[in-house]
């Protein structure tokens, strides 16, 4: 199918869905309260963010085995660094201690066990690192009998299973997902001891931590609102902001930033390619197939628009897939969400056939929405639910494509907001705490939607659309507020329990 054939097949696909809306009013970016007079309880949007977002690409899109980000990249770096500070202290102090213990709180606790996060501290103890991961070493440590010996600065240590324990999952610490890591001594007296917080995304932080002095962006921006209004007076488009942002930030130069979006993409690409090829169960106690490879199979014998669902389904499902069998992935925005971007870049790269220059502005753009969401709200599930995750992965890849097609700022932004928007109220309720049900299956969801977004965001008149990306990522963050803890990532309300028989 060329590239023309594809794009008509798609639309129609998507038949009243991206048809030109007509008769809306011209756009206020924001209802007037006078229109809403006599409504109790209505609150007026307080504005848009102004701390400036100094959040890089290298520390957005991380490579990591799943099947979760803030559940797996995040502890092996938590525990690798806590293995580094320990390098670091006097050799008396280090050579008094007799055991690391790893205390685990929150949606760690909770969910930890599914989502391998025992395996992940360990591994980080030994001194693994996420890009780098050795994941038959992950696959090792299932095997809870089984001890490995560490040295760290002349010091040995035993660390295995007996390594983790499994803490409150109520508890008062400032973040939802707590990690304490400590050194313990003779009489499990404490002798160093470090209290870090996973913040979704594979970000991670630590109680008592410096800020970390970086480079300041040459075009500050907090919000999108910022965003639009820097881009107009400085006749700068989206992807030159990011990219000067990037090197100012991180001090490094256009190529390295450049080879790192390479190295991106070509992850998205391996984890479609290859785990559209991949049969059987994955990993878990409940026998849940894989089916991207026949649902895959079954739509290429398809016409028309049932073909490219089937296709752009099958591609979401691959990589996440991959991703909950351990296999390497990309955080997009997270490893839960993995499956999203990569199916929508995997259409624009093959379906499409947009050159490397065209996918790297696209990546960026994508981005761009990213660190929005991440910094004025959260892209974790244990804080919003999956809105956070599922949702941000669709207004990211919603963006990248219409962006990539050569719409305007104005219209990107409105693909992102219309995506977002129908993910909100999203709960986050793995059944078991692994990342099987029903998130394999909603990364599939989350990019029909993103590109449902595209269709009807370049279809109609940009400047008509009401709503902004500021004001729905107000909303998803008020609305994760809400959320009861057992809907963000507990594994303990929605199909965390009805899909329990008792």
């Amino acid at each position: 199918m060329d590239r023309r054939d594809f794009i008509k097949v798609a639309l129609i696909s998507s038949a009243g869905v991206g048809v030109m809306l007509r008769g809306v009013p011209s756009c206020a970016r924001g209802i007037p309260a006078s229109a809403l007079s006599g409504r109790a309880g209505v609150r007026c949007y307080a504005g848009a963010p102004a701390e400036v977002i100094q959040t890089s690409l290298s520390d957005f899109f991380k490579i990591g085995p799943g099947p979760s980000s803030s559940h797996t990249i995040a502890p092996i770096r938590i525990a690798a660094h806590f293995r580094e500070t320990l390098s670091a202290l006097p050799r008396e102090r280090l050579s008094r201690g007799k055991t690391i213990k790893a205390r685990l709180y929150g949606s760690l606790s909770s969910t930890g066990k599914g989502h391998r996060t025992d395996r992940a501290v360990i591994a980080g103890l030994l001194g693994q690192k996420p890009e780098t991961c050795d994941t038959k070493l992950m696959e090792e440590l299932a095997d809870e009998t089984r001890t490995y010996t560490t040295t760290i600065n002349g010091v040995d240590f035993t660390i295995g299973r007996q390594n983790i324990v499994w803490d409150r999952i109520e508890h008062d610490f400032p973040f939802v997902n707590t990690l304490g890591m400590h050194l313990v001594g003779d009489g499990d007296v404490e002798i160093f001891s470090l209290e870090y917080y996973s913040t979704g995304g594979g970000f991670f932080q630590w109680k008592g931590q410096e800020p970390e002095v970086r480079g300041k962006p040459v075009h500050p921006y907090g919000s999108m609102t910022a965003f639009r209004r820097l881009a107009a007076e400085r006749g700068k488009a989206l992807h030159e902001i990011i990219l000067e942002n990037d090197m100012a930030v991180m001090g490094v130069d256009e190529k390295n930033i450049l080879s790192r979006l390479d190295q991106v993409l070509e992850t998205m690409d391996d984890g479609v390619r290859r785990n559209l090829d991949e049969e059987g169960v994955l990993p878990g106690p409940f026998e849940i197939h894989r089916k991207a490879g026949r649902i895959h199979r079954q739509a290429l014998k398809m016409k028309g628009g049932d073909s490219f669902m089937g296709l752009l389904s099958s591609y979401a499902l691959a990589v996440s897939e991959g991703n909950a069998a351990g296999r390497l992935a990309v955080t997009a925005p997270t490893l839960g969400s993995a499956g999203t971007i990569p199916a929508i870049a995997y259409v624009m790269r093959h379906h499409l056939k947009y050159p490397q220059d065209t996918m790297r502005r696209g990546l960026m753009a994508a981005a761009l929405v990213g660190f929005l969401c991440k910094n004025n709200a959260s892209v974790a599930g244990a804080e919003v639910g999956c809105q956070g995750e599922i949702g941000v992965a669709s207004a990211m890849a919603a963006a990248m494509i219409t962006y990539a097609g050569g719409a305007s700022l104005e219209t990107t932004e409105v693909a992102a907001t219309i995506a977002l928007e129908h993910h909100l109220g999203m709960s986050c309720d793995p059944v078991g705490g692994f990342v099987l049900i029903p998130c394999i299956e909603r990364n599939a969801f989350g990019a029909v939607k993103a590109y449902n977004a595209y269709l009807i965001a370049t279809n109609e008149i940009a400047s008509q659309h009401w709503e902004d990306l500021d004001r729905v990522i107000a909303a998803m963050l008020e609305t994760g507020k809400a959320l009861p803890q057992a809907y963000r990532e507990m594994g303990t309300g929605g199909l965390g329990v009805t899909m329990v028989d008792c």
